[in-house]
Order: structure tokens, then sequence, then C-alpha cells
């Protein structure tokens, strides 16, 4: 099998039309999808609208289907680029593509309730975080992505973000809305994102509302996220998978 699906490669990694395939052994690798189901009902805080769908076109009267999608671009699985939190800071057409595949450290912090995840709790979780990982930090929040009580999410304390930068970690990848607190849980005179703040002004990327299954815990999957290349986009929708070493039959 090639990457590219239907065009046949030969034993250079040549397909057809000359270009470069990459192969992939189908029985020695498992792909899984961290991405969650996109559509009108995706869960999204009060200060953003739903996603709209309009059909444009319809195959049996117009002879081809055709969608209008208009959606903000931090609702579903996305990325958020620098520009999001940080004026002067890269837009996501701006960020290089290999910032958007990586080794990963998967990290299991479950919680059954919206609380603060302190910084040793993570580090004793993460164990040898290498430079440049992708971090998948699971709280088993996205088994309830669209439940009610989503937005009500667990989030990491202040100081989780200068952990993540002594880690030199490239990405920073969550099932919840934010690295941060939820707007619901805050205070009246809580008006700041410390974990974005800290990591988007130094580069570091931040992918949220994912779905991070416990079985990839321990796993060091490579993780695959590509954006949609919004020209002087903040952020857009992601869609990422995790390939991991297929277990013996």
């Amino acid at each position: 099998m090639t990457a590219r699906d239907g065009a046949a490669g030969n034993d250079d990694g040549i397909d057809s039309n000359g270009r470069e395939t990459v192969a992939i052994d189908e029985d020695t690798v498992d792909w899984v999808d961290l991405t969650q189901p996109f559509d009108a009902d995706v869960p999204h805080s009060a200060a953003l609208p739903a996603p709209e769908f309009e059909t444009l076109s319809d195959v049996d009267r117009d002879g081809a289907n055709a969608q209008w999608i208009g959606t903000p671009t931090h609702v579903g699985t996305h990325v958020d680029a620098p520009r999001h939190m940080i004026p002067d800071g890269a837009t996501i057409d701006e960020i290089p593509l290999a910032r958007f595949v990586g080794d990963a450290t998967v990290v299991d912090v479950s919680r059954d309730k919206s609380e603060a995840i302190p910084a040793d709790e993570l580090a004793a979780a993460a164990g040898d975080v290498r430079s440049g990982d992708i971090l998948l930090v699971r709280t088993g929040w996205g088994e309830r992505y669209g439940d009610e009580d989503y937005e009500r999410y667990p989030w990491f304390a202040a100081g989780v973000g200068d952990w993540l930068l002594e880690q030199d970690v490239s990405l920073l990848a969550v099932d919840v809305p934010s690295p941060d607190r939820p707007r619901a849980t805050r205070p009246d005179d809580w008006d700041d994102y410390p974990i974005h703040q800290t990591l988007l002004s130094e580069g570091v990327l931040i992918a949220e509302h994912l779905r991070i299954p416990h079985s990839l815990v321990g796993a060091r999957p490579t993780v695959f996220g590509f954006p949609l290349a919004l020209r002087r986009g903040d952020g857009a929708p992601t869609r990422f998978v995790a390939a991991r070493s297929a277990s013996p039959q």
C-alpha cells in the first residue's frame, strides 16, 4: 500500500506518475482516529456559535451534492496557532508542516470532576518526555464529548505551562475544550489563559477537543494532525490520527 491510495508503487518508492510514495504495512501498523465527529451539534462555549451546514446542491436535483459550511476556528478538534492569543504570533498557514507530525508521549490523568491538574501529577504520569515530543494528555473527558457537563472539564494548574516548556514539547494535545480553566467554573475576577499564554508565546502549539483512548497510554505512537491552511488563521479544524505498532495476531 502507498500513502496515496490508488497510485500503484514500485520497489523504488515511486508511483506510476513518477511521484514518491510512502510504504505502509497495514499488518504492522494500527491507525487510531483521535478526531471528534464534526457537525452542527458539536459542543462549543457560549462565546462561540455552533457550526452551520447548508445544502447548496442535491445530487438527485442538480447532479451533484455540495454543502456550505460556516464554522468558528476553535470548535471541534482543532489546533491553536500562536496568533490565537499572541498579537504578532504565527498564523496557522505559517507553521511548517513538520510541526504537525511527531512521536508522542501519551499521559493519563483521568478525572471524574472539574478540577485543576497540578504539574507534579502530570510530570509523574508522563515519565520520560523527549525533546520535541507531541504530548497527548488524556483526562477521560473525551468520552463526554457532547454531554451536558462537557464544558465543565478538568484543567491544568498554572505551573503546567512552565513544566511543558522545560520538557521542550512541540505540541500539547488534550481531550478537553481547553487546557485552561473553563469559563463555567471561573471566579468573577478570573479572566486569564495562563497555559495558552505561556505555550503560544513560545511557539508551542495547542490542540483541543481530541479523543484519546486509554489503549494508547504507554504506546508511544506517531501522531499526525494537519490543519486546514487557513490564510492568516488563528487556528483551524484538524484531522488527528495516531499510528502505532500493531499487536501480534
